[in-house]
């Protein structure tokens, strides 16, 4: 199960950023548990409007979990898809959030098959629904659900890598739901960004001299090509772009995200653990399909429409994301260039990402008092 896993994370990767249960530190029981109730305390809302709730609903037909947050229940709400498909965003959102939070209610989702959803349902009860149409409808759901209960007439939607391919079809099929999308580490075309990211890491591993890097991606290459995508093949594919920091800028490894759940004052170890089992239950169902991903032919956008584009992002690389919304047509569409991250923008640059919604998507979301 290690080694499966392990083949999870590495994998994954391409879709998220990874969703690795990281083990508990040497002796951080108590420790973290401490740690915890730091968090905690600097995190809890208790302004007079604000609302702080983590509960499960009834979602597409399992038991799915919601978290909201936000300071002021007047305020826009974001609707966020986490990546992977299996990489919730909830327990490490306490990292970049909380300054977010002043200015909108967020909400977290975790979805079928992640984190404490994984827990909530019987794996063989979910097995055949492993779908990316399965993830949009419940998507349209969560979001139905969000304006009934917070008395909103729109949302703002946001996906993060694989969330951004749930939502920019959610946003097509229901934008009736929605003011505005934002689309962060956007998938636009699975293959070209898997030859993109090959080529840089690649690249960057002739430009080092780096032997042992050269020979693995030139025993694959050219890649992907025309032949099948192997888990083989794309575990030496993924490993080197990360490397020279196609993940997180300027940096091979990310401890900070891998460790960040067992601070979340959401998760518990149970949960956190979850994390990982969620990642190798997902994997080879979705994977087929996430392959032949392609919006390249959408060329007309329902709503406003922003992508947030990490300069150094060679998980999801950002050129194809830059030439689609500079052709596509829209009511509203804007780029915004992240300099110093590559996939992980609100974890690399939380100060701009909350700049950035400010200048361009708040103003698109402001309802008329009353909301409904």
């Amino acid at each position: 199960m290690k080694a499966l896993a392990s083949i999870a994370t590495v994998l994954f990767a391409l879709l998220a950023a990874p969703a690795q249960a990281a083990p508990a530190l040497p002796g951080c029981g108590e420790l973290c548990g401490k740690m915890r109730q730091v968090v905690q305390d600097l995190t809890r809302i208790e302004t007079p409007g604000g609302v702080q709730d983590t509960y499960k609903a009834r979602i597409g037909g399992i038991d799915q979990w919601i978290n909201i947050r936000g300071h002021d229940r007047t305020n826009p709400v974001i609707l966020f898809v986490h990546g992977g498909p299996a990489s919730p965003a909830m327990p490490t959102a306490w990292q970049f959030q909380r300054p977010i939070e002043e200015y909108f209610t967020v909400v977290h989702y975790d979805q079928r098959a992640a984190g404490k959803t994984f827990r909530a349902n019987d794996p063989e009860a979910v097995e055949d629904s492993i779908r990316i149409d399965r993830y949009v409808e419940d998507a349209i759901e969560v979001a139905e659900h969000v304006r009934e209960r917070l008395g909103k007439d729109k949302l703002v939607l946001v996906g993060h890598s694989w969330g951004t391919i749930v939502a920019t079809k959610a946003a097509l099929e229901r934008p009736d739901l929605f003011h505005a999308y934002v689309g962060i580490g956007q998938v636009i075309n699975t293959r070209l960004n898997e030859k993109l990211s090959f080529e840089f890491g690649l690249a960057q591993a002739r430009a080092e001299g780096n032997e042992a890097a050269i020979a693995e991606m030139e025993s694959i290459a050219p890649y992907p090509g025309d032949e099948p995508i192997t888990r083989e093949r794309i575990i030496i594919a993924r490993k080197w772009p990360q490397h020279y920091g196609g993940m997180t800028a300027y940096r091979a490894e990310s401890p900070y995200y891998h460790r960040g759940p067992w601070l979340s004052p959401e998760y518990d170890a149970d949960d956190v653990a979850a994390i990982n089992d969620g990642n190798v239950f997902t994997l080879w169902r979705i994977l087929p399909e996430f392959l032949e991903v392609d919006f390249t032919g959408v060329d007309r956008f329902p709503i406003p429409v922003v992508m947030f584009m990490g300069r150094h992002d060679y998980t999801t690389p950002s050129a194809p994301t830059a030439e689609w919304i500079e052709a596509v047509e829209a009511p509203y569409k804007r780029a915004v260039w992240f300099e110093r991250s590559s996939h992980m923008v609100p974890w690399e640059e939380p100060g701009k990402t909350l700049v950035s919604l400010l200048e361009h998507v708040r103003p698109l979301a402001i309802e008329p008092a009353g909301g409904r």
